[in-house]
């Protein structure tokens, strides 16, 4: 079976944009979205996982080398992008949000699945749980094998991904990401390992279930992250641009007057431990707080709940990634300073 999947992968050409449809017999409606990423990847040799080319496969592909999806969904798909997950902007992120909003008014569609590249399916996944509204299951997925790998996992999450889309137990619990049978909410997963498969964890908060011989099954009922807020992006084209700074030894301010110069509106510094960063940077943190720019503290540990700050804003549970989409959106829908401290639980 594995070798007739990568067969048809492999003999099949990139499809820049479609939209298809496979019947599933009165099956739960799911609509995949697809992005590119390693899933959609592929290499000169059935051994190589680290020099592929992500994105080199289309949406009907990925579905056709699937066949079992037709037991469990009745399936559509949609190209919306076909890059390396690092590529996708917020432009893609936009029109996908709006999208799925309007696909999941469908009564017809239970759920959708977006396919991912790895590198940024946090990003992805945090933004579509604070945007994408309704109790529907949205589910990100992805694959540290490119398709053309031996052993190339992709098929079997691309299965899952959808099984939960479809699933009645998967509905209200947000956003979701899928990989190596691991079910783990978007609003606290992060990737902790630059190749292994198992690279996805919730390092506190843990997973909210697992896939069991093809079938999800859940640790818990579901429930909603405290203080997760929503965003209608529905108006939106564009938003505010954040970008995050990484703080060490001997920092001075210059990247802060750099951004503050190229006219970003936020800004995420990614310090040590508990959020700290150097004595130099806080009267500059202080400065640009009074004029009305935010500096969102996190952490650059990996997990861990960051405080509240003198100087900037303690980013809570947010690691930096997230907490670049969270005050990009809060700047959107013009949140005032005490709006922003609140979003971040400071």
């Amino acid at each position: 079976m594995k070798r007739r999947i990568l067969s048809v992968l492999l003999a099949s050409a990139l499809l820049s944009s479609s939209v298809v449809a496979f019947a599933g017999d009165a099956k739960p409606g799911v609509a995949i979205y697809a992005t590119g990423g390693t899933i959609a990847g592929s290499a000169k040799s059935n051994t190589d996982t680290t020099t592929y080319k992500a994105g080199s496969l289309g949406v009907e592909i990925l579905i056709n080398a699937v066949p079992e999806l037709k037991n469990v969904a009745t399936v559509s798909g949609e190209q919306i992008s076909n890059v390396a997950s690092g590529d996708i902007t917020q432009v893609i992120l936009l029109k996908m949000a709006k999208s799925i909003n309007a696909k999941l008014a469908d009564p017809d569609i239970h759920g959708v699945v977006i396919t991912h590249g790895t590198d940024t399916t946090e990003e992805t996944a945090f933004f579509l749980d604070l945007t994408v509204k309704g109790p529907k299951p949205v589910v990100v997925v992805g694959a540290m094998r490119p398709a053309t790998a031996i052993s190339a996992e992709g098929p079997m999450n691309l299965l899952e991904a959808v099984t939960l889309a479809a699933s009645k137990e998967a509905e209200n619990r947000g956003a979701m990401v899928v990989l190596n049978d691991r079910i783990a909410p978007a609003f606290y997963v992060t990737k902790t390992n630059s190749t292994t498969l198992d690279t996805f964890r919730a390092v506190d908060q843990g997973f909210l279930g697992t896939f069991i011989g093809g079938v999800p099954k859940f640790y818990y009922e579901p429930a909603k992250p405290t203080g997760k807020p929503f965003f209608d992006v529905s108006g939106y084209d564009s938003l505010p641009k954040v970008i995050v700074l990484y703080s060490y030894q001997d920092q001075d301010v210059a990247l802060l007057d750099a951004a503050v110069k190229d006219g970003v509106k936020g800004i995420v510094i990614a310090g040590t431990g508990n959020g700290s960063i150097p004595t130099p940077l806080k009267a500059k943190v202080t400065e640009l707080m009074a004029k009305g720019i935010p500096v969102v503290r996190s952490t650059r540990t990996g997990s861990g709940f960051v405080t509240a700050k003198e100087e900037g804003i303690g980013a809570g549970y947010y690691n930096p990634q997230k907490a670049r989409i969270l005050l990009s959106l809060a700047l959107a829908e013009g949140a005032n300073m005490a709006k922003i401290r609140a979003y971040f639980g400071s």
